[in-house]
């Protein structure tokens, strides 16, 4: 890496070299034969160029080239008029593309300076322009895209930073580019004024330093000029075209053969409708040559024809072979075994949805409800799946967990669902009658012309997108302790472990294993209490575990230890109204439970479990129709079996017990479980 530094910087300082010291005309050819070559390397490599960062340095290559050129045409100038000698390089230069025609090499000389200068130097210094400035107006709208993906979970962070770098070196080139450009455009004026320098100062020292007559003088050093005009236009030339190559390639992935030959002569169609005009202009134009070139257009379409042909062939027959392959291969079958976690399936109808393109947020608010509930519950929802499928009802959605269906429901998509909570009057509002999926509730389905009339009576309105988000929720709640595995535990643990080594070190695996604690975890999830504070849950369990190794006491341990949080999430701050149980209903729950190795169980009498979880409802409808959570206290020993007693006949009824109570709430017991 140093010797190539040190090769550029002698580069560099052999340039100035130049400029200053006088050079013999025999190392003058050595130096322009290499001016040529590398300008016709930089052309080939701009070619064979992949992208424009495949060639980020060009800008810099561009500068060099330029100073060694411009170098090398003081060092010209300085023999022309000196020495009236410039070495055989420039000398044969002149004579060739003049044909030792001195009116014929300046035309040709004039119409490539102008070629270069007007219609190539031009059109790459608007282009460079052009692209550095959207490039650099286009970096924010990238920026963002990137943010997106990186945030959607897409990419990771170490593919975020290669694409910003990415996009900051595309910037930085064409940035470079637009400013390189204007030494392309100034070499060529540098060339027309180094002409016209070259003529008259050669003229005037043949004239007055070698005694030549005006014809001699004009034929000698025109001659010459033209050569040295030449050999500096030509790899000038060549640079620009390479100049205009790299900036206009912001749109291809391949090399510029390939691109070329693929989208000129890829189109069977478009050579049959070339071959056709040519064969149209033969007897126009009578040049047999058009006809030759008809045929040879029409039979290469054909050959692109048949060679698409057999692609397309052999890419059925590769289908077809993988197909069979798949059917015959024994592990085929593992895919099928896979389960989603979470699926919401729709029909048909309903598919607007969930597509961006037609308007649907439904992907979106999938999000929102994995970011609501790890906010809310402290846990990693897994990845809800979504898809159509058409053995629904085309208004119809169904939500599975683990590929069992355990909730369902309609939606109309031109309308909205309004419910009535209050009990305020429907018979103003005219609908479709239906139930809200997520709570049951009474429901109409109402246009949109009538929403602003129910919203103003009173009804809560909401759209169909919103109805299927609520269910989903609130199905999630109710399943997610089912859906809390082992790995998402190790996570939740490892994320406890950054901050708080020592807890996870003395705890997992010395006295829990991982899969005792997913069981305390999935028991207060059961329950809708929050796993977020993992590092007060897994230093209770460090505590209590060794005193004991079943999970639902460690459970009712931890629910102790977040009582405030839990107290806040059901009584608030102020006095809340309760039921309690009376001490004989305690002792009776008491004396039924079972211990055993496996866990505890209760063996209670049919008929007074049934009296007891009779009573409990019937409270608790009372309680719900003052608007009231039904809340029932218990002592600590009890409340795991009344709430697993009541459980099934009494979903909603949060059951808690005085230790989990925050000293600071007033407790109002209003009416007591009783047989």
């Amino acid at each position: 890496m140093s010797n190539r530094n040190l090769l550029v910087a002698a580069f560099v300082v052999f340039i100035v070299i130049f400029i200053i010291v006088p050079i013999p005309d025999f190392l003058l050819d050595v130096l322009l034969v290499i001016n040529i070559t590398l300008s016709l390397l930089i052309l080939v490599n701009s070619i064979y160029a992949t992208d424009a960062l495949s060639m980020a340095s060009f800008p810099t290559m561009l500068l060099f080239a330029t100073m060694y050129r411009l170098s090398l045409n003081i060092v010209s100038t300085r023999l022309i008029i000196g020495k009236g000698e410039a070495g055989g390089v420039i000398r044969s230069f002149g004579r060739f593309v003049g044909g030792n025609d001195l009116v014929v090499g300046f035309i040709v000389y004039i119409i490539i300076m102008l070629a270069q200068f007007i219609v190539i130097t031009k059109g790459a210094e608007r282009v460079a322009e052009v692209s550095a400035r959207f490039t650099l107006d286009a970096m924010p709208g990238k920026q963002m895209a990137i943010d997106a993906d990186l945030n959607s979970g897409l990419i990771n962070e170490a593919e975020a930073k290669e694409r910003r770098k990415k996009i900051q070196r595309e910037a930085d080139f064409y940035g470079s580019m637009d400013g390189a450009a204007k030494f392309v455009k100034n070499d060529a004026i540098f060339g027309i004024i180094t002409t016209v320098v070259n003529i008259l100062g050669g003229i005037i020292m043949g004239l007055v330093a070698h005694g030549n007559t005006i014809e001699e003088a004009l034929e000698k050093y025109t001659i010459l000029t033209i050569g040295d005009g030449l050999v500096s236009q030509i790899p000038a030339l060549l640079i620009s075209v390479a100049t205009g190559i790299i900036v206009t390639r912001a749109a291809s992935d391949g090399d510029l053969g390939s691109d070329l030959v693929k989208q000129l002569f890829g189109s069977p169609q478009v050579l049959y409708i070339g071959a056709a005009a040519c064969t149209i202009l033969v007897p126009i134009l009578r040049q047999w040559s058009l006809l030759a070139v008809a045929i040879g257009l029409a039979l290469l379409a054909k050959k692109i024809k048949d060679k698409v042909k057999e692609v397309s062939l052999q890419e059925e027959i590769k289908v077809e072979e993988q197909e069979v392959e798949e059917i015959r291969k024994p592990e085929n079958v593992v895919s099928l075994l896979q389960v989603d976690p979470i699926e919401l399936e729709f029909g048909y109808a309903i598919i607007p949805l969930a597509d961006k393109n037609q308007g649907g947020d439904l992907l979106d608010r999938v999000v929102m409800i994995r970011r609501q509930l790890a906010l809310e519950l402290g846990v990693i929802v897994p990845i809800i799946r979504l898809r159509d499928n058409i053995q629904l009802a085309p208004n119809q959605y169904v939500i599975k967990i683990k590929g069992v269906e355990v909730a369902s429901g309609e939606l109309i998509l031109d309308h909205f669902m309004a419910m009535n909570p209050r009990g305020i009057s429907d018979e103003e509002i005219k609908g479709i009658p239906t139930t809200e999926p997520a709570f049951g509730l009474p429901a109409l389905w109402i246009p949109e012309s009538m929403r602003d009339r129910a919203e103003m009576m009173g009804f809560t309105v909401v759209d169909p997108p919103s109805i299927v988000a609520t269910h989903m929720t609130e199905i999630l709640r109710r399943h997610i302790h089912e859906l809390l595995s082992r790995q998402d535990v190790q996570t939740l643990i490892d994320n406890v472990k950054t901050n708080n080594p020592a807890i996870v070190e003395e705890l997992v695996p010395k006295i829990m294993t991982l899969g005792e604690i997913q069981k305390v975890l999935a028991n207060l999830l059961r329950e809708g209490v929050s796993i977020r504070d993992m590092t007060t849950i897994l230093e209770t369990l460090a505590d209590f575990a060794p005193v004991t190794r079943d999970t639902d006491m460690l459970t009712e341990y931890v629910r102790q230890s977040l009582g405030r949080a839990i107290s806040k999430s059901y009584l608030g701050n102020g006095s809340s109204e309760v039921i309690t149980l009376d001490p004989k209903v305690e002792k009776i729950i008491l004396d039924s439970v079972q211990k055993t190795e496996a866990g505890s169980y209760m063996a209670m009498d049919p008929s007074i479990s049934s009296r007891i979880i009779s009573k409990a409802a019937s409270l608790a409808e009372k309680m719900a129709q003052k608007g009231i959570q039904p809340i029932i206290l218990a002592s600590p020993v009890v409340r795991l079996y009344f709430k697993r007693l009541t459980e099934n006949a009494i979903p909603g009824l949060v059951v808690l017990s005085y230790n989990e109570i925050d000293p600071a709430i007033d407790i109002n017991a209003v009416d007591m479980v009783t047989i």
